[in-house]
C-alpha cells in the first residue's frame, strides 16, 4: 500500500477539495501534485493528533512538535492550500471544513488500523494556553495576556525592533526597514493626537512602551501606560529610568477598568492610545472600554485606536481567527469587521474623525519579525523552546497571510470628544498629520 496515497486520498475525500500538494509519509512513499509544496508526515503521531481532534487544531499540534513539516517555503505552502480552499468554495461554501460523519470515522479508523497508527493521544504542546474562569474576567484577561506576552523579554527583543513595536508599523515605502516603518507609525500617531509637551496621555496595552516612551521622549507629554503584564511593566519602567523619562512615565499595572486607581480622572486626559489592544476587550466588553475613554478624556480631547479586524461576520468565520491562533497566541481575542467597531466608538459619544486602513502594511511588518526570527533560530530555540519557536513560525507566516488575503484587516481610527457645544478642535485637513 502507499501509505501517502492513502492518506492523501483520506483527507481529500473530508475535506471536499483537491490538495495541490506533494505528500510524503514517514516510510518514504510519495503522492500527490509533481513539483506541489511537499508536505511530510515525519512521525505517525502526525495521524494520531489528527485523529484526537480533527481539522486546524489537530495539525497545528502535529506541526509544533515536529511530526509534521513543510519542506521549503512555508508561506508558498500555506498560499497554495488558501488558494486552493478559495476555489474549491466558489463551487461548494463549505469545502475545506472537515466533514465528519459516521462513515467518514469508520473510514479513518481503519487506515489508520492498517498503517499501525492507533494509538494513545500524543501529548498536548506545552505551548498551548490553558485558561480557566469566566470569559474576560479581570483575572482572565491577565491570564490571557501573561499567556503570550510574558513569554520572554529577550525573545520579543530578538524578533521585534529597538522600539520593541508588537503592531504593524507604517511602511511609507515598500522597501522601508522595520524600524523606519515602526518609527514613522508612531510619529503618525502622535501627530494625529495632536501631542504637545505637558499634555496627559493614556496608552492602553502599552506592550513594551513603543507608544508611552517614544510620545514622552519626543513629544514631551505625560503618560501613563496600562498593562496586565508585569514582565511589560518592569520592562517599560526600566528603559524609561535609562532615558531619564521617570518623570514624564509611569506604567499601571491594572486593567483598563480600574484606572481612576492610577490618578487617571474623569475628564481630565488629552490623549488616549489604545494601540492593537482592542482586539483582546471582548465583544461585549467593548462598549465598556469605548465608554471609559469618553469618560477619561476631556472635551477636545482625542482617541486613536489602531485594531485588527476580520473581513467579516461569514457562516464559519471565528472572531478569534481560528483555532491555532485563539489556541496558541491570544486566547479570547475578538475581531469585528471594521463597521461595527466605528459604530461601538461612535456609539460611546465620541466623533469619529479619520480611518486609515494599514492592510497591506503589516505583511511587510511580519516580514520584518520572521526574517529576524530565522536569523536567530537559534537563540530562538534557547530562550523560549523549539515548540514554541515553531509556533511562531506558523503564526507569523500564516497571520501575513490572513492580511495578504484579506481575511484580516487592520486600521487606525481616529476620534474626538466634543464639547457640549460640539466644538471639536479639529485640524481642518488630514494634511496636518500626514505632512
Amino acid at each position: 500500500m502507499n501509505k501517502a496515497a492513502a492518506l492523501l486520498n483520506l483527507a481529500e475525500e473530508t475535506l471536499g477539495l483537491s490538495l495541490p500538494i506533494r505528500l510524503r509519509a514517514w516510510d518514504g512513499s510519495e503522492a500527490g501534485v509533481p513539483g506541489g509544496p511537499v508536505v511530510v508526515i515525519r512521525d505517525k503521531r502526525a495521524l494520531r493528533h489528527v485523529m484526537w481532534k480533527p481539522g486546524e487544531l489537530g495539525v497545528a499540534r502535529a506541526y509544533v512538535q515536529g511530526h509534521l513539516d513543510i519542506e521549503g517555503d512555508l508561506s508558498e505552502g500555506l498560499r497554495a492550500m488558501w488558494a486552493a480552499v478559495r476555489d474549491a468554495r466558489a463551487v461548494d461554501g463549505n469545502a475545506g471544513r472537515p466533514r465528519i460523519g459516521p462513515k467518514q470515522v469508520a473510514k479513518a479508523a481503519a487506515l489508520a488500523v492498517r498503517l499501525g497508527a492507533v494509538g494513545r493521544r500524543p501529548p498536548i504542546p506545552h505551548a498551548e494556553s490553558n485558561l480557566t474562569g469566566e470569559l474576560h474576567s479581570k483575572e482572565r484577561d491577565r491570564a490571557a495576556i501573561s499567556h503570550h506576552y510574558d513569554l520572554s523579554n529577550d525573545f520579543y527583543e530578538l524578533i521585534l525592533d529597538p522600539h520593541m513595536a508588537y503592531s504593524s508599523g507604517f511602511h511609507v515605502t515598500p522597501t522601508m526597514p522595520l524600524e523606519e516603518a515602526q518609527t514613522a507609525k508612531l510619529h503618525l500617531i502622535c501627530r494625529k493626537l495632536g501631542l504637545e509637551p505637558g499634555m496627559r496621555m493614556v496608552d492602553i496595552g502599552s506592550g513594551w512602551g513603543s507608544l508611552t516612551l517614544f510620545a514622552a521622549e519626543h513629544y514631551g507629554v505625560h503618560v501613563t501606560g496600562v498593562t496586565l503584564s508585569s514582565e511589560q511593566r518592569d520592562y517599560v519602567m526600566k528603559k524609561a529610568a535609562e532615558r531619564g523619562l521617570e518623570d514624564r512615565v509611569e506604567v499601571s499595572l491594572r486593567h483598563f477598568r480600574d484606572l481612576r486607581e492610577s490618578g487617571v480622572d474623569d475628564n481630565g486626559i488629552d490623549a488616549i492610545a489604545s494601540i492593537e489592544m482592542g482586539e483582546h476587550v471582548g465583544d461585549k466588553e467593548y462598549v465598556v472600554f469605548t465608554e471609559s475613554i469618553h469618560r477619561y478624556l476631556r472635551p477636545g480631547g482625542r482617541v486613536l485606536i489602531q485594531q485588527m479586524s476580520r473581513s467579516n461576520d461569514a457562516v464559519g468565520d471565528r472572531p478569534g481567527g481560528g483555532p491555532f491562533i485563539e489556541t496558541y497566541i491570544a486566547p479570547d481575542m475578538h475581531m469585528k469587521p471594521l463597521a461595527k467597531t466605528i459604530g461601538l466608538i461612535a456609539g460611546a459619544g465620541l466623533e469619529i474623525r479619520d480611518v486609515q486602513a494599514m492592510r497591506e502594511h503589516y505583511p511587510q511588518t511580519v516580514a520584518g519579525w520572521a526574517e529576524n526570527l530565522e536569523s536567530n533560530w537559534s537563540t530562538a530555540v534557547a530562550l523560549i523552546g523549539e515548540e514554541n519557536a515553531r509556533v511562531w513560525r506558523l503564526y507569523l507566516v500564516g497571520g501575513a497571510l490572513a492580511f495578504e488575503e484579506n481575511r484580516m484587516g487592520v486600521d487606525q481610527i481616529l476620534a474626538v470628544k466634543p464639547s457640549i457645544n460640539g466644538v471639536a478642535g479639529m485640524p481642518t485637513s488630514p494634511l496636518s498629520w500626514l505632512a
